[in-house]
């Protein structure tokens, strides 16, 4: 009886170990730290406003492509000491496609400022914050380019970064670009999400 106990203990545990390797679920696994590396600590959270729109709820029309189109303002807190500097990127990843629709790519952001005003100019290298750049949208355009949803209700996400060093870049870049510069760097992070249907 005890070889027949053992017997079927053994196929019970074979049994488990096979179904956590084949992905089922019950199976207790480790979770990657958001940048993926299970030796990083998980980055800081930063607070993100907006004086136009609470998080979650709808944004302006004037502040979309049916209204003005200018960026909306913002602020921040939370920034971590060792902060260098701040980057930006709005997306959309409710658009069709494989890939969030990049409206805005903003970096270079001195580590003291705590927001952003409204309607700042479409320019690659931005005299007001000064040392600020400006990357490139889904539109192929440099600046904010604002909601402009095809149907339905979709989702607008200022994501905010805080980072230990000051990057090496030109102004221009894309929104994986600036991600694969950022590798590394980020301190802290926060996000503001906005809606918008036409």
């Amino acid at each position: 009886m005890a070889g027949i106990h053992r017997s079927s203990v053994l196929a019970a545990a074979f049994l488990f170990a096979a179904g956590c390797l084949a992905g089922l679920s019950g199976c207790d696994r480790p979770e990657k730290t958001p940048r993926g590396r299970p030796d990083e600590a998980a980055p800081l959270r930063l607070t993100v406003q907006s004086t136009a729109f609470p998080d979650g709820k709808a944004i302006p029309k004037q502040h979309t492509a049916d209204g003005a189109d200018v960026s909306p303002p913002l602020t921040w807190s939370g920034a971590p000491a060792g902060t260098k500097e701040l980057a930006l990127i709005m997306d959309d990843p409710d658009a069709p496609g494989d890939e969030p629709w990049v409206h805005w790519v903003i970096y270079k952001i001195p580590a003291d400022l705590k927001g952003l005003p409204e309607g700042l100019p479409r320019a690659a290298q931005l005299e007001s914050p000064a040392g600020a750049m400006q990357g490139q949208n889904s539109w192929g355009t440099v600046g904010y380019r604002g909601p402009a949803p095809p149907s339905g209700v979709h989702h607008y996400h200022f994501k905010l970064y805080a980072l230990d060093a000051a990057l090496d870049v030109r102004a221009g870049l894309s929104k994986q670009a600036l991600l694969d510069a950022m590798s590394g760097h980020i301190l802290a992070e926060g996000k503001l999400v906005g809606t918008y249907q036409r």
